[in-house]
């Protein structure tokens, strides 16, 4: 149960019975953003409240700004499920999830509304504040589970919250229509630096050289937070440069450590 709410940003409390304590972990250091992908914010809530549906997480937003809250910070909510991020699969442990109603890529995936990005941004911002969340530890559902989730998917304004100071961000490098990318079947050296980029900047891959199915997954989840102009797992020169610059930012050039 909540005994109150841990942000002043709450409008409402709703809360859900799934949850535990956190595992290993004194406090949270990473932020987690979903989107709902159901019709509305109350079904959401409705489904993230019901024991059998053994999910849950700590924050809604709907699409008119309202929070409510459903698990207090303290606690382990359960909502990443399988993931893995800088080689910690216990994501539900480690993390915040805020949930932002959207229905989602299978019922037409709108932008999302401008009233709801300000109750995001000013969510975010009291979160990473309270726990000292790094830049590098905000991060997509889907960058966690590439192979299971597109969520918050492409259209999510990432670089709005960057410039709020939320989350890790460079500009990406334009894409070059003519430039297709290293074939699906591709394997090698670069293939083999690309991977160790990735795994460098938190991914879960493991550097094989060869463009696998995973390998695909995860080109798709890093393009889909980082370089939404085109979303298709291919390694282009695009997708490189970005990744580059983006790990160069980092304190120490990789963002494994919470």
């Amino acid at each position: 149960m909540i005994g109150k709410p841990d942000s002043a940003l709450v409008g409402t409390l709703h809360p859900s019975p799934n949850f535990e304590p956190r595992r290993g972990v004194g406090r949270p250091s990473m932020l987690l953003l979903h989107y709902t992908g159901v019709a509305s914010a109350a079904k959401a809530i409705d489904w993230l409240s019901r024991p059998e549906s053994k999910v849950s997480a700590h924050y809604v937003v709907d699409e008119a700004g309202h929070v409510t809250q459903m698990v207090a910070e303290v606690m382990r909510a359960w909502h990443a499920g399988l993931a893995v991020w800088a080689g910690d699969s216990d994501i539900n442990s480690a993390s915040i999830g805020i949930e932002i109603h959207s229905p989602g890529h299978e019922l037409g995936y709108p932008d999302f509304p401008e009233a709801q990005m300000r109750a995001v941004e000013a969510l975010c911002q009291d979160i990473i504040a309270r726990h000292a969340i790094a830049p590098a530890r905000v991060l997509a559902h889907s960058d966690v589970a590439p192979t299971r989730k597109k969520d918050p998917g492409e259209k999510f304004p990432w670089a709005r919250l960057a410039a709020s100071g939320i989350g890790h961000w460079v500009a990406p490098e334009p894409v070059n229509r003519a430039d297709p990318g290293i074939a699906r079947d591709a394997s090698g050296p670069l293939v083999a630096e690309v991977q160790t980029m990735l795994a460098n900047y938190g991914y879960g891959l493991a550097a094989t050289g060869g463009c696998d199915p995973r390998t695909e997954f995860v080109v798709t989840a890093f393009q889909r937070h980082f370089r939404p102009e085109r979303v298709d797992g291919r390694i282009d020169q695009s997708t490189i440069t970005t990744l580059e610059r983006l790990t160069a930012a980092l304190p120490g050039g990789a963002a494994v450590a919470p």
